[in-house]
């Protein structure tokens, strides 16, 4: 097994598999914003391991990235889009199209480009719509959520637990412009949000890069974005308390970011990762869907 890469060792590596030229230590700077010596420093690790040859990622080093490879995506997609109505009535609303393009496409193409072939979707409400997917990604391995009219998502995680490690989990009600947010690789749990001097949405209080809380509203904070990725450790923990806070008082109304956010948080470490308002945009309510696409506005 390769031994376990240091956190400025795994970003360099990925920044230098995920370029399509040669990097020059200038351009690690700018994609890494490390310093020049620390960059430096790194390289002559990695160099030393052969991990890195004149610059360039070598097999081997191509070898050390596999622990951190993203395993599957999980997409939560059980539920009925109520904000949604009068569309949602007939179609659930990740099948919903946008400009002409399914919102749930945008996810999984997302995805394929990041060579992410095992895919799984939490369906409920209208569940057999879903298999028109099958014919662009015939991959797709469907889970059925029996409770999706009864429960918060925290049933289709509960439906999927055994999946999180090594994943992400997708709500699958967003629009991707920007299919490099999702990445092949990660080093650690984390949260993609949009920093933000003031929001009315859910967010993150973030200290040192790690989720410290969430909460709806604030001001100098992290919206967030329902795209998550767990690292086989914590995926693991998952796995055990999702069931756990779901067979709690009240648990079925929770949502299941909560259980590593809030309820289990002193167990998890999730840091945030950071997009912007032009790599994606959440769909809530038939008005946004009208703003987006004016066909629907008649």
């Amino acid at each position: 097994m390769a031994e376990e890469l240091t956190r400025k060792q795994f970003d360099i590596l990925e920044a230098l598999i995920t370029a399509e030229a040669p990097l020059s230590q200038r351009d690690l700077e700018r994609v890494t914003e490390y310093s020049l010596g620390t960059i430096n420093r790194t390289m002559k690790e990695l160099t030393e391991r052969g991990y890195v040859a004149s610059g360039r990622l070598t097999e081997t080093g191509r070898s050390a990235l596999e622990p951190y490879r993203v395993k599957r995506a999980v997409f939560i997609a059980a539920g009925f889009g109520s904000r949604l109505v009068p569309i949602t009535f007939n179609t659930p609303k990740p099948l919903v199209r946008v400009k002409g393009v399914r919102i749930i496409d945008t996810l999984l193409d997302a995805c394929v480009q990041a060579g992410i072939e095992e895919i799984y979707i939490v369906r409920g409400y209208l569940g057999e719509q879903f298999d028109q997917l099958l014919y662009k990604y015939p991959m797709i391995r469907f889970l059925e959520n029996p409770v999706y009219n009864e429960a918060n998502n925290i049933s289709s995680a509960l439906v999927a637990r055994y999946l999180l490690a090594g994943a992400y989990v997708f709500e699958a009600d967003l629009v991707i412009s920007n299919p490099s947010i999702i990445k092949k690789y990660h080093y650690t749990s984390d949260f993609l949000a949009i920093k933000k001097d003031r929001t009315d949405d859910w967010c993150f209080t973030v200290k040192d890069g790690i989720i410290t809380e969430e909460k709806v509203g604030g001001l100098d904070c992290w919206q967030m974005v329902g795209i998550s990725y767990w690292n086989e450790a914590d995926g693991a923990k998952l796995s055990q308390d999702i069931e756990e806070v779901y067979h709690s008082p009240g648990g079925k109304e929770r949502y299941w970011e909560q259980v590593p956010l809030v309820y289990k948080k002193d167990r998890y470490k999730v840091e945030v990762c950071e997009c912007f308002d032009e790599d994606i945009v959440e769909i809530d309510t038939f008005r946004e869907l009208k703003a987006i696409d004016k066909t629907y506005d008649v």
